[in-house]
């Protein structure tokens, strides 16, 4: 009997050695070190849950973006960041243009994130969608009215349109699509009939656009689904409504968060691992729950914002375009007077 207690005392020892051992080795992984121009509060959830579950600290820097990739550019192979983190697809193409990232070939990413919304050499991936559509006032528009983002430039919309600013990313990014979609000269004539069809200057955020149709400055106008998730969630019978443009033609522009492996990183295993890990389930999930944003991952349906707002079909643009097709975006919205 104390022969065969001790031998039981002796593997529950052994194991809980290992297991020790084991522990240790997973906290004591270099940790990998982020540089994001994506808010603390939407990232650390995120980083969180990777250490809980892979051991692997992440270490974290925020500002803007432009600034992030200049820093980076600046401390060459010195620097100290393994992965860039920030929002839109031209931002995260211009940053490849830069020569900040490493290609990353990744069966993972493959499985979990659809090729339009990754860089077709791999140097960027994205990680959460949000969509940018028609916004309409429920107590002034019929959606019967409503169709694709070239409708907004015809006559029926005179006075009734509020937009956000040609300066910001987004603006640029869904331009480059109508570039890419029905070439310059077909985009030139929406982007003059939005011009035309304006009810105020254009304005600085998502947020003024929603104030503006509230008001009665204006009727319909174009934003990110996650704005009009936040006001909701603020007040649930706001008189506003989300409609999914060119769902029979091209499909409602989306566009993305994401990140890349940096060229000089130090710890290019772990930020792999970390850029697979919030391709997957769990993490994607956090996206939804945080900022209401869609998935990037085809394989996980959203069901919490599909019974708000209705599903919708994508276009399917490799975001990619959003870069190449940016300066040329700025310089047609210029001629047309989209300031």
């Amino acid at each position: 009997m104390n022969i065969k207690f001790f031998l039981l005392s002796s593997l529950m020892f052994s194991l809980l050695a290992v297991s020790s051992i084991s522990a240790v080795q997973a906290v004591s992984q270099d940790p990998v070190t982020v540089y994001s121009s994506r808010k603390e509060h939407l990232i650390k959830p995120l980083f969180d849950a990777f250490t809980k579950e892979t051991g692997i600290r992440v270490k974290y820097l925020t500002g803007q973006g432009g600034a992030l990739i200049e820093r980076i550019k600046l401390e060459g192979e010195d620097t100290k960041a393994d992965m860039y983190m920030t929002v839109d697809a031209g931002n995260l193409w211009y940053a490849g243009t830069q020569g900040l990232f490493q290609a990353v070939k990744s069966s993972i990413l493959d499985k979990n994130i659809p090729t339009h919304l990754r860089d077709p050499k791999g140097l960027w991936t994205g990680l959460s969608v949000r969509a940018r559509t028609i916004i309409y006032s429920t107590e002034r528009v019929n959606p019967l009215e409503l169709s694709t983002y070239a409708d907004l430039a015809t006559n029926k919309w005179v006075g009734r349109l509020c937009l956000r600013t040609s300066k910001k990313v987004y603006t640029k990014s869904l331009v480059s699509s109508l570039i890419y979609h029905h070439g310059k000269d077909k985009a030139g004539e929406i982007v003059t009939g939005w011009v035309d069809n304006l009810a105020a200057t254009p304005n600085a955020k998502d947020t003024h656009i929603m104030s503006a149709i509230l008001s009665g400055q204006c009727d319909v106008g174009i934003v990110n689904t996650y704005y009009f998730g936040r006001l909701q969630k603020k007040k649930p019978n706001v008189a506003l409504k989300l409609f999914w443009a060119n769902q029979n033609t091209t499909g409602t522009h989306v566009n993305i968060s994401g990140a890349g492996v940096i060229k000089h990183a130090k710890n290019p295993s772990g930020a792999i691992k970390l850029l697979e890990f919030l391709s997957s389930k769990s993490a994607q999930e956090i996206y939804i729950a945080m900022n209401k944003e869609y998935p990037a991952s085809h394989l996980l349906k959203s069901d919490i914002l599909d019974n708000a707002w209705g599903t919708y079909q994508q276009d399917e643009m490799n975001l990619a375009q959003a870069g190449i097709l940016q300066s040329d975006a700025v310089k047609l919205m210029q001629i047309k007077g989209y300031r």
